[in-house]
């Protein structure tokens, strides 16, 4: 019944940017890499308007100009007794080595995203080859208008945040909560960078696996693509908005998909590549990624070993007392001198309020407040307060408030890792969105969704 849903919900949840023409694999290609275990399947999605009315451009809200370069990357890993899928994101922005540099000639280095626009499909697969050691088997590459109409064909694609999430530049605009959005909706979902928590790489990436996990799940409740015909006619579907390199045809999706089909939600993990400095500025090239290369390393090789990505400790360290966000990029309101100077020190941003602090202090444990949108900074503040109390208020405005109860206070040190808060490996059912009704204003098949890609 899963038999193609995540090739499919990958390829549709990913195509971030506009296809341009057809690119096949080279031999050459074909025969680099380390020859892993497994199958490996790289899915690209090109940013380009090329072939885009003035129309559709402002329907898909993709103004601007493109880059013709891939703006989305996921290596799909496959394990050898079809038991296990690996999905891995790859920042568009990691600083690599490019492939296919002449003898001789000094090394050619800049984001992988630009190997598609020096070389095209073969060049992206001998990169990603050249800087993973992995053999890439297949190839797939989509656009704007195809994840548009996959989403609708498929009764649209589950969104969800804990947040309101607003990004001028892909014209999202949502309300907390779980949604189910349209093909164009969900666009915007998963192009965002320039989120108000969270912007970047990073946080998109993240969302983009969670529309991915989210639609799979779904598709697998209402029994869609349940036998092979069904199966074979999504592929079909499938490669009217996806191009493939010329090695992957229509029975090698079909065996894909079926192998996947069977997967469990804890046998399914999403990751993203470590990174160690999140704004390596490179002259000429602008600000990238640089992978952590102990820790990005040892992804590599637990995939070419075809081995779990999740729980491996080498990937994903374990740290002491871990923070989902960072300590420096909010504020925090304190009515103890010495708990906000013990915070400070800690790494807050601290105003000290102790001067209008009332003479009488509450029984207990200190009380952390938080305004509508601060959930996760007031978890990181009561990491740091062990035995806190959480209560949301929303008189609030943007800030985390502690009011220091008649208990002894004991600050601990927090370690905030944004590879763990955004990127950790992670088992689908660990990365799902929770149950809950569906937002109000959000699409519904049948409605917004056109349900015509469904049988």
């Amino acid at each position: 019944m899963r038999r193609i849903a995540v090739a499919v919900t990958l390829l549709t949840a990913l195509s971030c940017g506009s296809f341009v023409g057809s690119q096949a694999v080279s031999a050459a290609s074909a025969s680099a890499g380390g020859g892993g275990r497994g199958t490996n399947i790289l899915v690209v999605g090109i940013d380009s308007r090329a072939g885009l009315s003035a129309a559709e451009k402002r329907r898909l809200h993709v103004g601007g100009k493109g880059c013709n370069c891939t703006d989305v990357m996921m290596l799909v890993h496959l394990s050898r007794n079809r038991q296990r899928a690996s999905i891995v994101s790859i920042p568009r922005d990691s600083y690599v080595e490019y492939a296919g540099t002449t003898a001789g000639a000094p090394a050619r280095k800049g984001k992988i995203n630009s190997a598609f626009a020096l070389g095209g499909g073969p060049l992206t697969v001998a990169t990603v080859e050249k800087a993973t050691g992995l053999r890439i088997d297949h190839y797939l590459q989509t656009d704007f208008t195809g994840f548009e109409r996959t989403v609708n064909n498929l009764g649209g694609a589950t969104v969800c945040t804990d947040t309101p999430l607003k990004d001028e530049n892909s014209g999202l605009d949502i309300g907390a909560g779980r949604h189910l959005a349209d093909g164009n909706r969900a666009l915007r979902y998963v192009r965002a960078r320039h989120v108000n928590l969270r912007p970047g790489d990073l946080g998109r990436v993240r969302r983009q696996q969670r529309v991915v996990n989210d639609l799979l799940a779904r598709l697998t409740a209402e029994g869609a693509l349940a036998g092979p015909i069904s199966t074979a006619r999504t592929v079909r579907t499938l490669l009217k908005t996806v191009r493939t390199d010329a090695r992957t045809g229509l029975d090698d999706l079909v065996r894909i998909g079926w192998a996947l089909g069977h997967l469990r939600s804890d046998r399914t993990e999403f990751a993203t590549v470590p990174i160690r400095l999140f704004d390596h500025r490179v002259p000429g090239v602008g600000s990238t990624l640089v992978w952590d290369e102990a820790r990005s390393a040892a992804l590599w090789d637990a995939l070419g070993a075809d081995r779990p990505i999740t729980g491996d400790t080498r990937i994903q360290p374990v740290a002491e007392n871990p923070a989902p966000t960072d300590p420096a990029r909010f504020t925090v309101h304190v009515d103890d001198a010495d708990v906000a100077a013990a915070l400070r020190g800690n790494g807050f941003v601290v105003t000290d309020t102790s001067a209008a602090a009332p003479p009488a202090r509450p029984a207990g444990p200190p009380v952390v407040r938080y305004a509508p949108g601060q959930e996760e900074n007031a978890a990181t503040v009561a990491a740091a307060l062990p035995g806190a109390r959480l209560r949301s208020d929303p008189e609030l405005d943007g800030f985390v408030e502690v009011a220091v109860g008649s208990r002894p206070v004991q600050v601990k040190a927090v370690t905030f890792d944004r590879n763990v808060a955004d990127g950790a490996p992670v088992t689908a059912e660990r990365l799902r969105c929770a149950e809950a009704p569906v937002a109000a204003g959000a699409a519904r098949p049948g409605s917004a969704v056109p349900p015509s890609g469904r049988r």
